[in-house]
């Protein structure tokens, strides 16, 4: 069967072949009858247009590309699904790549986002230092976002959260129910997100009253499995915390199943908090006390960043926009009525 082309679709709807065009590009505006009638021909016919010719016609694709560290982590997945939702609503897509925790893998896949010709690019860096090249470079390419984690590349602009209030909402709520120890959980110190929280934990752990357990900062990732590990070696020392701290959900998912398996009441005997408030977390028993991100007001916010960015030349300089996190308070720690008198 031969391709459908402009004329084709110019003779169903009984006008030129510049109106279809006019119509299809956007580029100039004609009257709602004669649009509804192109439109109407280009269905009928399967007739979507030359998105390559459109392309170079106005230098835009309508893509964006977007760069995670695990798309199998849940709060990934869920900015992903806020992004691409952002997205479908001006009428462009998204270009979805999975570092895989590898700054060389996020390198390889920025640079074929470059060579897409993306309108933009939203990359939440794997690395600390090893990213900031990869993603220097691609932000003198295209308008580039930061977004949850950052490197320090001058110019570029960052969204995410507030971590510093997070960790005081925490432990405040902590203190409140009692808690006199804690200790702290979360993934190698090898990104922001990472490092900030844990910079929280101890600032406001002190500033409460809070006393960190000995060897109370355990290093592993964001699994289940970590966060089991963690729990066992601080739930079976004779320093054992009140309150385990997580970096995220999943850790704290893991500290949950070791408490069980070790017998180890929760919140009665430890108190567990994650962090992201994913899916999952209401529906683990107990229910997780977490902290909930703003994950669509922070994927409009980059995308309004983007647009800026793409609208001036990258003239400006970079932007740092921090969410403030919000406290879910569920069965995983107690109420501060039954702290006792």
């Amino acid at each position: 069967m031969n391709a459908v082309t402009i004329s084709d679709v110019a003779r169903r709807a009984g006008v030129s072949p510049a109106t279809v065009s006019r119509v299809m590009s956007a580029s100039r505006p004609v009257g709602r009858e004669i649009e509804g009638r192109v439109r109407q021909a280009a269905d009928e016919l399967g007739y979507s247009g030359n998105g390559i010719a459109r392309a170079l016609r106005t230098r835009r694709t309508d893509t964006v590309g977007m760069v995670v560290p695990s798309i199998l982590n849940p709060f990934f997945t869920t900015l992903v699904d806020s992004l691409e939702s952002a997205l479908h609503g001006e009428g462009k897509q998204l270009f979805l790549c999975d570092s895989r925790q590898d700054p060389a893998v996020e390198a390889e896949h920025l640079r074929s986002l470059i060579e897409r010709h993306v309108d933009g690019i939203v990359v939440s860096p794997v690395h600390d230092t090893e990213s900031a090249a990869a993603v220097a470079a691609s932000a003198r390419a295209a308008p580039l976002v930061q977004l949850d984690r950052r490197v320090d590349v001058p110019g570029t602009d960052w969204i995410g959260l507030d971590d510093a209030e997070a960790m005081k909402l925490v432990l405040t709520h902590l203190a409140e129910t009692g808690a006199r120890s804690a200790a702290f959980v979360t993934s190698e110190l090898t990104n922001s997100s990472t490092t900030l929280r844990l910079r929280g934990f101890r600032h406001w752990s002190a500033e409460l009253g809070i006393r960190e357990v000995r060897d109370g900062v355990v290093l592993g990732d964001y699994s289940v499995d970590s966060g089991d590990a963690a729990a066992r070696r601080l739930l079976t020392s004779d320093d054992r915390p009140d309150a385990i701290v997580c970096a995220d959900d999943l850790i704290a998912m893991g500290v949950l199943r070791a408490a069980r398996e070790l017998g180890v009441s929760v919140p009665d005997e430890l108190q567990v908090t994650g962090f992201d408030d994913i899916v999952f977390a209401s529906y683990v028993t107990p229910a997780l006390t977490t902290l909930a991100q703003p994950t669509d007001r922070m994927a409009g916010e980059a995308l309004r960043l983007l647009s800026l960015r793409g609208s001036d030349d990258g003239g400006r300089g970079g932007a740092r926009v921090s969410f403030a996190p919000r406290l879910v308070r569920r069965q995983s720690t107690r109420s501060t009525a039954s702290v006792p008198a």
